[in-house]
Protein backbone atom coordinates (compact mmCIF):
# COMPACT_ATOMS: atom_id res chain seq x y z
CA UNK A 1 0.00 0.00 0.00
CA UNK A 2 1.24 3.50 -0.82
CA UNK A 3 2.62 5.68 1.99
CA UNK A 4 0.62 8.53 0.48
CA UNK A 5 -3.03 8.87 1.44
CA UNK A 6 -3.63 11.09 -1.57
CA UNK A 7 -1.58 12.38 -4.49
CA UNK A 8 -2.43 14.91 -7.17
CA UNK A 9 -0.37 14.35 -10.31
CA UNK A 10 -0.19 17.20 -12.86
CA UNK A 11 -3.87 18.02 -12.42
CA UNK A 12 -5.21 20.50 -15.00
CA UNK A 13 -8.69 22.00 -15.27
CA UNK A 14 -10.23 24.64 -17.50
CA UNK A 15 -13.69 26.15 -17.78
CA UNK A 16 -15.34 27.69 -20.83
CA UNK A 17 -17.07 31.04 -20.48
CA UNK A 18 -18.49 31.74 -23.90
CA UNK A 19 -17.28 30.43 -27.25
CA UNK A 20 -13.74 31.80 -27.18
CA UNK A 21 -13.12 32.38 -23.51
CA UNK A 22 -11.40 29.43 -21.86
CA UNK A 23 -10.25 30.01 -18.29
CA UNK A 24 -7.49 27.68 -17.14
CA UNK A 25 -7.79 27.30 -13.37
CA UNK A 26 -5.29 24.50 -12.75
CA UNK A 27 -2.32 23.83 -15.00
CA UNK A 28 -0.12 21.14 -13.43
CA UNK A 29 -1.06 20.93 -9.76
CA UNK A 30 0.85 18.18 -7.96
CA UNK A 31 1.24 17.15 -4.33
CA UNK A 32 1.84 13.99 -2.30
CA UNK A 33 0.26 13.93 1.16
CA UNK A 34 1.49 11.33 3.64
CA UNK A 35 -0.94 9.43 5.83
CA UNK A 36 -1.75 11.37 8.98
CA UNK A 37 -0.42 14.65 7.59
CA UNK A 38 -2.43 17.88 7.87
CA UNK A 39 -1.66 20.30 5.04
CA UNK A 40 -2.79 23.91 4.67
CA UNK A 41 -3.97 24.99 1.22
CA UNK A 42 -3.62 28.73 0.69
CA UNK A 43 -4.50 30.79 -2.36
CA UNK A 44 -5.88 34.19 -3.34
CA UNK A 45 -9.63 34.36 -3.87
CA UNK A 46 -10.55 32.96 -7.27
CA UNK A 47 -7.29 31.06 -7.69
CA UNK A 48 -9.03 27.68 -7.87
CA UNK A 49 -8.69 26.14 -4.42
CA UNK A 50 -12.34 25.04 -4.33
CA UNK A 51 -11.93 23.46 -7.77
CA UNK A 52 -8.80 21.68 -6.58
CA UNK A 53 -10.57 20.33 -3.49
CA UNK A 54 -13.54 19.12 -5.56
CA UNK A 55 -11.17 17.26 -7.89
CA UNK A 56 -9.19 15.85 -4.95
CA UNK A 57 -12.45 14.60 -3.44
CA UNK A 58 -13.66 13.03 -6.71
CA UNK A 59 -16.57 15.43 -7.02
CA UNK A 60 -15.14 16.64 -10.33
CA UNK A 61 -12.71 15.21 -12.87
CA UNK A 62 -9.53 16.86 -14.15
CA UNK A 63 -9.01 17.57 -17.85
CA UNK A 64 -5.66 15.83 -17.49
CA UNK A 65 -3.55 14.43 -14.72
CA UNK A 66 -4.86 12.16 -11.98
CA UNK A 67 -5.85 11.85 -8.35
CA UNK A 68 -4.39 8.80 -6.62
CA UNK A 69 -6.07 7.68 -3.40
CA UNK A 70 -4.37 5.03 -1.26
CA UNK A 71 -2.24 4.09 -4.26
CA UNK A 72 -5.18 3.73 -6.66
CA UNK A 73 -5.44 6.03 -9.72
CA UNK A 74 -8.98 7.34 -10.07
CA UNK A 75 -9.33 9.19 -13.37
CA UNK A 76 -10.24 6.11 -15.40
CA UNK A 77 -12.61 4.63 -12.81
CA UNK A 78 -16.32 4.41 -13.52
CA UNK A 79 -18.60 7.03 -12.01
CA UNK A 80 -20.13 4.37 -9.80
CA UNK A 81 -16.78 3.27 -8.39
CA UNK A 82 -15.63 6.87 -7.91
CA UNK A 83 -18.80 7.56 -5.94
CA UNK A 84 -18.21 4.48 -3.80
CA UNK A 85 -14.60 5.50 -3.13
CA UNK A 86 -15.64 9.06 -2.25
CA UNK A 87 -18.27 7.87 0.20
CA UNK A 88 -15.91 5.45 1.90
CA UNK A 89 -12.61 7.34 1.90
CA UNK A 90 -13.31 11.09 1.80
CA UNK A 91 -14.97 13.48 4.23
CA UNK A 92 -15.85 17.09 3.35
CA UNK A 93 -16.26 20.20 5.48
CA UNK A 94 -17.33 23.50 3.95
CA UNK A 95 -17.32 27.08 5.24
CA UNK A 96 -21.08 26.91 5.55
CA UNK A 97 -21.86 23.69 7.36
CA UNK A 98 -25.03 22.72 5.42
CA UNK A 99 -26.57 20.83 8.33
CA UNK A 100 -30.12 19.57 7.79
CA UNK A 101 -32.26 21.98 9.83
CA UNK A 102 -35.08 19.56 10.64
CA UNK A 103 -32.72 17.07 12.32
CA UNK A 104 -30.85 17.27 15.63
CA UNK A 105 -27.07 17.41 15.88
CA UNK A 106 -26.78 13.68 16.57
CA UNK A 107 -29.20 12.86 13.74
CA UNK A 108 -27.13 14.93 11.29
CA UNK A 109 -24.13 12.76 12.19
CA UNK A 110 -26.14 9.52 12.06
CA UNK A 111 -27.59 10.02 8.58
CA UNK A 112 -24.42 9.58 6.44
CA UNK A 113 -23.67 6.36 8.30
CA UNK A 114 -27.10 4.95 7.52
CA UNK A 115 -26.47 5.74 3.85
CA UNK A 116 -23.51 3.33 3.93
CA UNK A 117 -25.54 0.60 5.59
CA UNK A 118 -24.47 1.03 9.21
CA UNK A 119 -27.12 -0.09 11.69
CA UNK A 120 -28.98 2.67 13.50
CA UNK A 121 -27.69 1.66 16.93
CA UNK A 122 -24.06 1.55 15.78
CA UNK A 123 -24.44 4.87 13.98
CA UNK A 124 -26.01 6.50 17.03
CA UNK A 125 -23.26 5.22 19.32
CA UNK A 126 -20.50 6.51 17.04
CA UNK A 127 -22.27 9.85 16.59
CA UNK A 128 -22.58 10.36 20.33
CA UNK A 129 -18.91 9.47 20.79
CA UNK A 130 -17.81 11.98 18.14
CA UNK A 131 -19.99 14.77 19.54
CA UNK A 132 -18.58 14.08 23.00
CA UNK A 133 -15.03 14.39 21.62
CA UNK A 134 -15.75 17.92 20.39
CA UNK A 135 -17.53 18.96 23.59
CA UNK A 136 -21.10 18.75 22.32
CA UNK A 137 -22.55 15.81 24.24
CA UNK A 138 -24.99 18.14 26.03
CA UNK A 139 -26.12 19.65 22.71
CA UNK A 140 -26.66 16.41 20.79
CA UNK A 141 -30.46 16.70 20.71
CA UNK A 142 -30.50 20.36 19.67
CA UNK A 143 -31.35 21.33 16.10
CA UNK A 144 -28.93 23.54 14.12
CA UNK A 145 -30.98 26.70 14.74
CA UNK A 146 -30.45 26.18 18.48
CA UNK A 147 -26.65 25.95 18.11
CA UNK A 148 -24.05 28.68 17.74
CA UNK A 149 -22.02 28.96 14.52
CA UNK A 150 -19.04 27.30 16.16
CA UNK A 151 -21.18 24.48 17.51
CA UNK A 152 -22.75 23.91 14.10
CA UNK A 153 -19.32 23.69 12.48
CA UNK A 154 -18.17 21.15 15.06
CA UNK A 155 -21.24 19.05 14.21
CA UNK A 156 -20.24 19.36 10.55
CA UNK A 157 -16.76 18.01 11.40
CA UNK A 158 -18.32 15.05 13.18
CA UNK A 159 -20.59 14.39 10.21
CA UNK A 160 -17.60 14.54 7.83
CA UNK A 161 -15.70 11.84 9.75
CA UNK A 162 -18.71 9.73 10.75
CA UNK A 163 -17.97 7.07 8.11
CA UNK A 164 -14.31 6.90 9.18
CA UNK A 165 -12.79 8.31 5.98
CA UNK A 166 -9.05 8.25 5.54
CA UNK A 167 -9.01 11.76 4.01
CA UNK A 168 -10.61 15.01 5.17
CA UNK A 169 -10.98 17.92 2.76
CA UNK A 170 -12.05 21.27 4.18
CA UNK A 171 -12.81 24.48 2.27
CA UNK A 172 -12.43 27.52 4.56
CA UNK A 173 -14.06 25.60 7.44
CA UNK A 174 -13.75 28.48 9.92
CA UNK A 175 -14.10 31.36 7.46
CA UNK A 176 -17.47 32.57 8.78
CA UNK A 177 -16.48 32.45 12.48
CA UNK A 178 -14.94 35.11 14.68
CA UNK A 179 -11.19 34.61 15.39
CA UNK A 180 -11.61 33.21 18.90
CA UNK A 181 -14.32 30.75 17.90
CA UNK A 182 -12.38 29.83 14.75
CA UNK A 183 -9.35 28.92 16.85
CA UNK A 184 -11.42 26.78 19.22
CA UNK A 185 -13.20 25.00 16.39
CA UNK A 186 -9.98 24.41 14.50
CA UNK A 187 -8.31 22.94 17.59
CA UNK A 188 -11.24 20.52 17.80
CA UNK A 189 -10.71 19.58 14.15
CA UNK A 190 -6.98 18.97 14.70
CA UNK A 191 -7.59 16.89 17.81
CA UNK A 192 -10.22 14.83 16.04
CA UNK A 193 -8.00 14.34 12.98
CA UNK A 194 -5.03 13.27 15.09
CA UNK A 195 -7.14 10.97 17.28
CA UNK A 196 -8.73 9.21 14.32
CA UNK A 197 -5.56 9.29 12.20
CA UNK A 198 -6.95 11.37 9.35
CA UNK A 199 -5.04 12.90 6.50
CA UNK A 200 -6.31 16.42 5.83
CA UNK A 201 -6.04 19.14 3.20
CA UNK A 202 -7.52 22.33 4.61
CA UNK A 203 -8.02 25.56 2.67
CA UNK A 204 -7.69 28.65 4.85
CA UNK A 205 -6.72 32.32 4.77
CA UNK A 206 -6.05 32.35 8.49
CA UNK A 207 -2.30 32.59 9.27
CA UNK A 208 -2.80 31.45 12.87
CA UNK A 209 -4.48 28.25 11.72
CA UNK A 210 -1.89 27.70 8.98
CA UNK A 211 0.92 27.67 11.54
CA UNK A 212 -0.76 24.77 13.37
CA UNK A 213 -0.56 22.46 10.35
CA UNK A 214 2.23 20.17 9.16
CA UNK A 215 3.12 22.21 6.07
CA UNK A 216 1.64 24.47 3.43
CA UNK A 217 0.73 24.19 -0.24
CA UNK A 218 0.25 27.52 -2.01
CA UNK A 219 -1.89 27.48 -5.16
CA UNK A 220 -0.40 29.98 -7.59
CA UNK A 221 -0.79 30.29 -11.36
CA UNK A 222 -2.56 26.96 -11.45
CA UNK A 223 0.27 25.08 -9.74
CA UNK A 224 0.96 24.00 -6.16
CA UNK A 225 4.09 25.35 -4.49
CA UNK A 226 4.64 23.02 -1.56
CA UNK A 227 6.65 24.12 1.47
CA UNK A 228 8.19 21.69 3.95
CA UNK A 229 6.68 23.70 6.81
CA UNK A 230 3.96 26.32 7.36
CA UNK A 231 4.61 29.54 5.49
CA UNK A 232 4.05 33.19 6.32
CA UNK A 233 0.86 34.22 4.52
CA UNK A 234 1.96 37.86 4.62
CA UNK A 235 4.85 37.11 2.27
Amino acid sequence: MSDFAISLVDVAKSFNHGLDNEVRVLTAASIDIVRGEIVALVAPSGAGKSTLLQIAGLLDSPDSGDVIISGEPTRQLSDQYRTKMRREKVGFVYQFHHLLPEFSAVENVILPQLALGTSYESAKQRSETLLDRVGLSQRAKHRPAQLSGGEQQRVAFCRAVANQPSILLADEPTGNLDPQTAGQVFDCLLELAETIGLTALIATHNPELTRKMSRTARLQNGMLLVADEPINLAE
